[in-house]
């Protein structure tokens, strides 16, 4: 019998809440049998939601959080002054053992806040990155950090990679995911100040496969299976990206209706465009986890529909299932950093 997974589940953050994120848990629970999900936010707006779907009665539950941290708020004084806000409750369940993850939609600054505050970073780790699964022509490659750390230093990068490898072999099923650092040039004296100082060490890393530098432009060709940045560079690369796709995709579909003709070649490819185009749909690999904290906690788009927060739960089984923590944790515990 499968273990269940139990996820805590912002119900108040995102432009979408608590509608789409109420719809994504029944989802989710429909849909598979190991899962439980407790819905944190305000009591009478979750059930209100809730009455409107058929779902298992003992795998979904309200715990009532009577605040909600905005985006305009300052994360460290929200963290601290709204005790009873959806973010603090849901990842205090993380933190007790009550909870296996925590998604959330909501404050992208007051959930990195809270995941360190709260939940709490394993023993070793000195900063946790997010990591974002971003779509490339073989598949998918994740982008680490992509915005939790607009600062770092060498040897959190190193462990950025570290961190990374692990995600992508055991999530991903990706052997020896291969590791690259992004920088304006493939050659190995190429770089800022911290990319030069960080290039040697990931060489001499024993325990990831180190390709060396990665060009942007190489990254959509699948230039590698882990893309090491700082978050500042990290998540300038993922908003081009995203609103790089969505243009994209509107050019395309703005193309293949401007004509008769057009329309019908549009009717002949649209099954084989519709399969290609999807995998470019961030909706379909879930959100970025906070790699490196005592408990899962997962940032998901501002926008995120049902779908995404569906397959964000689903995202938090196969990451309980692979127990990535617990490697995490043995690898920081092997080889303690300096």
């Amino acid at each position: 019998m499968q273990e269940t997974v139990r996820v805590a589940l912002d119900a108040m953050g995102g432009d979408n809440a608590p509608g789409e994120v109420v719809k994504g848990a029944v989802e989710a629970v429909n849909a598979k049998e190991n899962i439980k999900v407790f819905l944190v936010g305000k009591e009478e707006a979750v059930k209100g939601e809730l009455s409107k779907y058929t779902y298992p009665l003992d795998r979904i539950e309200v715990v009532n959080a009577s605040e909600v941290i905005t985006t305009e708020e300052a994360p460290v004084m929200a963290i601290r002054r709204k005790k009873d806000s959806s973010i603090v409750v849901g990842q205090k369940l993380v933190k007790n053992g009550e909870a296996d993850a925590f998604i959330s939609a909501g404050s992208t600054g007051a959930i990195l806040v809270g995941g360190q505050l709260v939940v709490g970073r394993i023993h070793g780790v000195e900063r946790p990155p997010l990591a974002t699964l971003i779509p490339t022509v073989n598949g998918v490659a994740l982008l680490v950090d992509s915005g939790a750390n607009v600062d770092a230093r060498a040897s959190h990068l190193v462990q950025f990679a570290k961190m990374g490898s692990i995600y992508m072999e055991h999530v991903i099923g990706i052997k020896k995911p291969r590791v690259a650092i992004v920088n304006v040039g493939v050659e190995e004296e190429k770089g800022n100040a911290l990319v030069k100082e960080t290039f040697p060490l990931l060489k001499e890393c024993e325990d990831i496969n180190f390709t060396g530098s990665i060009e942007a432009r190489e990254i959509p060709h699948g230039g590698a299976d882990v893309i090491v940045a700082e978050g500042f560079t990290g998540n300038v690369i993922l908003k081009l990206y995203e609103g790089l796709g969505s243009a994209l995709i509107s050019k395309i579909k703005g193309g293949m209706m401007s004509t008769f003709r057009s329309k019908m070649g549009a009717l002949l490819v649209k099954p084989a465009l519709k399969e290609t185009l999807k995998t470019f749909d961030a909706t379909e690999y879930g959100g970025a986890p906070m790699l490196g904290l005592n408990g899962l906690v997962v940032k998901t788009h501002g926008n995120a529909s049902s779908k995404e927060v569906k397959n964000t739960i689903f995202q938090c089984v196969t990451f309980k299932e692979q127990k990535i923590n617990e490697k995490i944790k043995a690898l920081f515990a092997e080889k303690p950093e300096k």
